[in-house]
């Protein structure tokens, strides 16, 4: 077979992929309920171009589960469904676009049981426009430093709020 966008020299065809990872101080267990238990309540604080967030199947958030966001991107507001196709508690969450082409992914691996997890995030274009193609160096690292952003906020707010549940029941009375 033949790649005609090559041949036309439109660009890659191949899907754009950041990925990141870190280190947060808290369980895996602790980490996806954070993620995807609480993915409605909290994506918006992780990723600050989340503008609006709903969830549009009712219910608890499990496999399956729809979403809706409006995003502002580089000054470009967006509009995108999103469906969970994988819910693993305290392993994986994976979020796909359902009226554009996307999947993002957070991974989680246990480090030190109950102490440390390994999250890993990334995220992937799967398609590129035609008159996208001539910036997808542009798009590569906007994609990239996405994924780093993304890994720092939320080991950031996670440890933040575990520290200070932690100072919380510690408090001793007055």
């Amino acid at each position: 077979m033949f790649n005609l966008g090559s041949m036309l020299n439109l660009g890659s065809t191949e899907p754009v992929i950041g990925k990141a990872h870190t280190i947060v101080e808290c369980s895996a267990n602790e980490l996806f309920q954070y993620l995807g238990e609480g993915l409605f309540e909290n994506y918006p604080k992780w990723s600050s171009e989340v503008k609006e967030l709903e969830q549009i199947t009712p219910g608890p958030i499990k496999l399956g589960t729809v979403g809706r966001q409006v995003r502002i991107d580089q000054g470009r507001r967006t509009e995108s469904k999103f469906k969970i196709s994988t819910y693993e508690p305290g392993v994986r969450l994976t979020l796909v676009g359902v009226s554009d082409p996307y999947r993002c992914t957070y991974e989680l691996q246990a480090v030190h049981p109950e102490h440390s997890t390994k999250l890993t995030f990334s995220f992937e274009l799967l398609e590129i426009l035609a008159i996208m193609r001539p910036f997808e160096g542009l798009v590569r690292a906007a994609i990239k430093d996405g994924a780093e952003r993304t890994v720092q906020n939320i080991k950031r707010l996670v440890e933040t709020e575990k520290s200070m549940k932690t100072s919380i029941t510690h408090r001793k009375p007055l």
